[in-house]
């Protein structure tokens, strides 16, 4: 066992005091990208606030750190780096600015013809000729190319030594059981933290693996499930979006006292155009399978928003005294989301995507033109492509500057 002087244990930066802080980062597939633009703009405001105040730059500003399906991939990078936050930014920034779907997933004509070929083989002849031809895809695209880019982009090896020197408190990554229904949080972390179970989600305290992320980013249908140990047995896991009914609640029960979120989607859409005016056509599975993919990544996170808000009012209702003799305490949450809406900038963007891709895409009805943007909700999850992620990251950026304030008088910069 190695033993640390006391000048060592000084010059060690150490996890601030209350309150105690963390970040969750939601789903949304290539989204994601938008999350690091936010990142940058706060490591940047960081940098010049705690300057300013000549305040130590080397602790890390969330020593609990949560993600769900792509915005896993980002916590996991994040807290890998959590000794130096503005190194661990940078290195997701640059691999996020310089991303294609082939980094991601099988996007090749000959994969394309392997994985989703088969898929719309089923739609057009049938379940039943499908069997007989023995046809049985596990999912849409082969994401394979995904496992060798986390290698280099989350050094998971350095986790618990992070941990164990005080730079991190906790890592959590959810995802969702196919095999018993249950969503299920894994996480690693100091040793005192407990383990909570609630109606049909529960934590396990496990080392944080390339197979957790995998399966937390896993999307429903596009990408395949993924094998993880639970407990004594094995269950097959997806995307961690499906039936999170409380995208918060693993940070609230890993001690945080305030939480910054930062979502991949607009938290409240503006209102339709009237719907008198629309042409009437039936929907495309490509607006159908969007649709769906906004319910799985998005609703959740903004009802749990608005939970939290309500618990708070309620709380600060009850005398300091009787609150004091409690478990009850007020969560501060500060939410990032986008300003624009992310299909309407993907639509600007598919032309960019392998031929492949676009020929499987467009076979569920989205189009390479700008003017569809509800077409190409779907394709705004898919669209791994540097010119999409950069604007995302631009505008991630641009979001968290205008709302430049509320993060300094958030963190007490």
């Amino acid at each position: 066992m190695v033993s640390l002087d006391n000048e060592t244990m000084r010059d060690m930066p150490r996890l601030p005091e209350t309150p105690a802080t963390a970040l969750v980062l939601s789903g949304g597939g290539a989204r994601a990208a938008y999350q690091v633009g936010v990142l940058q703009a706060i490591a940047e405001i960081r940098r010049e606030r705690n300057q300013e105040q000549k305040a130590e730059l080397r602790v890390n500003p969330f020593p609990i750190v949560v993600g769900t399906s792509a915005g896993a991939i980002n916590a996991a990078a994040l807290a890998c780096g959590a000794d130096d936050f503005d190194a661990a930014v940078n290195k997701i920034a640059n691999t996020w600015s310089a991303m294609h779907a082939n980094h991601i997933y099988q996007a090749d004509s000959l994969s394309m013809a392997r994985s989703g070929a088969q898929w719309l083989s089923m739609i057009s002849v049938g379940w039943m000729v499908a069997k007989w031809w023995r046809i049985k895809p596990r999912s849409l695209l082969n994401n394979a190319p995904l496992g060798q880019l986390l290698l280099d982009l989350v050094p998971l090896k350095r986790l618990q030594a992070l941990i164990d020197q005080g730079h991190l408190k906790a890592l959590a990554i959810t995802a969702s059981s196919y095999t018993s229904g249950q969503h299920v949080t894994f996480f690693q972390g100091l040793n005192d933290l407990p383990l909570w179970e609630r109606s049909q989600r529960f934590a396990l305290r496990a080392p944080i693996t390339l197979g957790h992320l995998l399966a937390s980013s896993a999307i429903p249908f596009i990408f395949p499930a993924k094998a993880l140990a639970v407990q004594s047995h094995q269950e097959y896991f997806g995307d961690g979006s499906m039936r999170q009914s409380a995208p918060l609640a693993p940070a609230i029960h890993l001690g945080a006292d305030r939480i910054l979120v930062v979502g991949a989607g607009r938290m409240n859409e503006p209102k339709a155009d009237d719907p008198s005016q629309a042409d009437g056509a039936y929907p495309s599975l490509a607006q159908i399978a969007g649709h769906a993919m906004s319910s799985i990544f998005l609703d959740a996170l903004a009802v749990d928003i608005e939970r939290v808000r309500r618990i708070n009012q309620t709380i600060a209702l009850v005398p300091e005294a009787l609150r004091s003799a409690s478990r009850l305490r007020a969560i501060s949450v500060l939410v990032i989301a986008p300003s624009q809406r992310l299909d309407a900038i993907a639509s600007k963007h598919i032309e960019a995507l392998p031929l492949g891709v676009r020929t499987m895409l467009g076979a569920v009805g989205i189009s390479s033109s700008k003017a569809d943007f509800k077409g190409a909700a779907m394709a705004s999850y898919l669209l791994f492509e540097s010119a999409y992620t950069q604007e995302l990251m631009a505008l991630g950026f641009s979001d968290a500057q205008d709302q430049r304030e509320d993060i300094c008088t958030f963190f007490g910069w």
